[in-house]
């Protein structure tokens, strides 16, 4: 009498040349060759996130340049900011900001480390942002308002 199939010892290790189906659909790296330069991905996505923190921009519509993790931050901080509006009660208004300066860096293939350099009509501050070519773009894994 054969073993019924529920009782048959299951094999975990997947078939020799076998793509995990999770790596299939994860972030497929992008080496930088097939990237556009990213002077102009860094000016959007700075003004993007300085209107996040004004209030005039939901960060939502930014979800699809930055990774989860990136996503999760911003909105932290942004939602700080909307509660600190509202305690002294500013109102959401357009930011007029300039962007003084881009410096950027490649320190591996599809990676740019980057520092915008922002002039605000009270003050100077810098966004400091790391970018990574996934899936034929570029995404921002990492994001700092200094």
């Amino acid at each position: 009498m054969a073993p019924s199939p529920s009782r048959t010892p299951r094999a975990h290790a997947a078939p020799a040349g076998a793509v995990e189906l999770s790596e299939f659909f994860a972030p497929q790296r992008t080496p930088s060759t097939q990237l556009p330069d990213p002077e102009p991905f860094l000016r959007n996505i700075t003004r993007g996130v300085l209107e996040v923190f004004a209030g005039v921009r939901e960060v939502d519509q930014l979800a699809r340049w930055l990774t989860e993790d990136a996503y999760r931050k911003l909105m932290t901080r942004a939602n700080l900011a909307a509660r600190a509006r509202s305690a002294r009660g500013v109102p959401a208004i357009r930011p007029v900001h300039a962007l003084m300066s881009v410096r950027h860096s490649s320190p591996a293939d599809g990676v740019v480390e980057a520092v915008v350099i922002v002039q605000g009509p009270a003050r100077t501050r810098a966004v400091a942002l790391r970018l990574e070519g996934m899936d034929g773009r570029w995404r921002t894994t990492s994001l700092a308002l200094l």
